[in-house]
């Protein structure tokens, strides 16, 4: 089968695929999923921040020349503040006349603020899942087996990280419908990654770094920003427990499923280097 049919058909297990998996959880009653709703938050925020912390910049860093580690620093950081000014354009926008927090009314602030988290984490994801396809396409064109285990462990990846997303699209005001739909769409870089590199791997890899890095701050900003002060309404020692043992829950699975990622990437390297290796030899006879 022709390598970029393999690429479009496996960049779609590992994104769109993913999503439809995790979106078993939007067919829980109203009434179960309200209240698995909170707990999906706090897994969430263990989730976004073990992909930024311990995926996306040690990756980012791997990829750059040490020489550009402040450049990527400062990515890092300009990613932050920008997500910042976004998120207030976004509430300004819903601002209206007698619905925010500049004339009274801090219950329909907060919502719009919820609204922006929503925005703001599809926007993540997109950027997110678009490196994913260019990571499962440099696997491909490395070799065929290997590409086909590192989008599979994508969609593993994935999997716990949307069922995150979901729970935060849902909080932020958006119906069930809406919430697939935009996740999917969002998925769908997934593929459009994948062609690309496809394409044009080289020339896609000096920027590469700068899409983890910009990825990363979107998941930290999420976390820090949206999710983590909504936790603090509750202060009750079990609650409080259970909060801290779900994000301890979501760091535990992203970096599981972080581990199985790093050895299929040792054995690409491995493959690269014998295939090197043989390459040469191939030369000298």
């Amino acid at each position: 089968m022709d390598l970029l049919i393999l690429i479009i058909i496996f960049t779609a297990i590992g994104g769109i695929l993913s999503v439809l998996a995790a979106g078993v959880f939007l067919l829980l009653p109203e009434k179960q999923r309200n209240k698995v709703l909170p707990h999906g938050i706090s897994f969430a925020i263990g989730a976004l921040l073990a992909v930024a912390f311990w995926g996306l910049i040690p990756h980012a860093f791997e990829e750059v020349d040490p020489a550009r580690f402040q450049v990527l620093s400062g990515t890092i950081l300009a990613g932050i503040l920008g997500f910042f000014v976004l998120e207030k354009l976004l509430i300004w926008r819903h601002c209206h006349s007698d619905s925010c927090e500049a004339h009274g009314d801090e219950h329909e602030h907060g919502h719009h603020g919820h609204k922006s988290a929503g925005t703001l984490i599809i926007i993540g994801d997109a950027i997110h899942n678009f490196v994913d396809g260019v990571l499962i396409a440099a696997a491909f064109l490395t070799d065929v087996k290997l590409g086909i285990v590192t989008s599979l462990a994508v969609a593993a990846h994935e999997i716990p990280q949307e069922v995150g997303d979901f729970a935060i699209l849902l909080q932020s005001g958006y119906s069930k419908s809406k919430a697939l739909f935009y996740n999917v769409l969002a998925s769908c870089t997934t593929i459009i990654g994948g062609v690309l590199a496809y394409y044009s791997l080289e020339d896609l890899h000096d920027i590469l770094p700068y899409f983890l890095a910009l990825a990363s701050s979107s998941f930290i900003y999420i976390a820090v920003a949206d999710l983590i002060p909504s936790l603090h309404k509750k202060t009750d020692i079990k609650t409080s427990l259970h909060q801290i043992i779900l994000i301890l829950a979501g760091v535990a699975v992203i970096s599981l499923l972080h581990g199985i990622a790093h050895n299929i990437e040792e054995e690409q390297y491995e493959l690269e280097i014998h295939s090197s290796k043989d390459h040469d030899m191939k030369n000298v006879l």
